[in-house]
This record gives C-alpha cells, structure tokens and sequence, in this order.
C-alpha cells in the first residue's frame, strides 16, 4: 500500500502595502475635504483659573483684533480704522485685547493697534503668532 503525502504548503503571508495605500487614499481624502475653522468664530473667553488673569481684564471682556498681510485691522470680519479701533476699545473698561496679526503684517501696522490700545487703557494686550519661526 502506497501513502499519498501533500506537499506542505508554506504559510500564506499578508502583504500590508494594499492596506497601506488604502489608508493613504482616506488619509488625503480626508484632508481635502475637512473645512478649517475661521479664527473669528472662536469665542474668547478670559477665564481666572487660566494663567493667572487679572480682575480688570475680566471685567470688560475680550476683543479679538486681526492684522492682515496688507496693514488692514479688522475685528469680526469688519475692516476698522486705527482711530475708530481706539475708541471702540475705550467704549469697554477693563478690556483685554488679543491681537493676531498675519506672519506679513506690516510692524509699523502692528505698532498702531498697540498705540490704540494703550491710549484706550486697555488692561491686558496679548499678541499672537500663529506662524512659526523667529
């Protein structure tokens, strides 16, 4: 009596690359069609338990000013002139300002919204960049 023997099969290997392409097809699909948040619906809200703020600058609230890559200050999406942007500041007592200008802000542009502020008082002035480098 013969005994028929089977040929040992190696075992079957999973290959990653097609799963990896998947995964890099989503990954780009997912990017394009995300949508970015607008830095204006941010709401700003200066809360005491956070660094330290002080109690002047909680009571007038926050104010975001942008400073765009062509000098224009604007605050909710309105254009404002530097002198206007004083005394909308000097409207609300103990206000604290943050100010976000672009990474091609004109310095003298910036020194104006500062200008504004301390000639509004304003309590705290903080300057954001988002853009990094030195």
């Amino acid at each position: 009596m013969r005994r028929l023997t089977r040929p040992i099969r190696p075992p079957a290997t999973v290959s990653l690359v097609s799963m990896i392409d998947v995964l890099m097809i989503m990954l780009v699909f997912f990017m394009v069609t995300s949508t970015f948040l607008d830095l204006d619906m941010l709401p700003l809200v200066a809360d005491a338990a956070q660094g330290g703020a002080d109690d002047a600058a909680l009571d007038g609230g926050a104010m975001l000013v942008r400073l765009g890559a062509d000098g224009q200050v604007r605050l909710r999406g309105q254009v404002v002139p530097p002198d206007a942007l004083a005394d909308l500041m000097r409207a609300r007592p103990g206000l604290a300002v943050t100010v976000l200008p672009s990474g091609q802000a004109p310095v003298q542009a910036l020194a104006l919204v500062m200008d504004a502020a301390t000639a509004a008082g304003v309590a705290r002035l903080d300057i954001l960049r988002l853009e990094g480098g030195p």
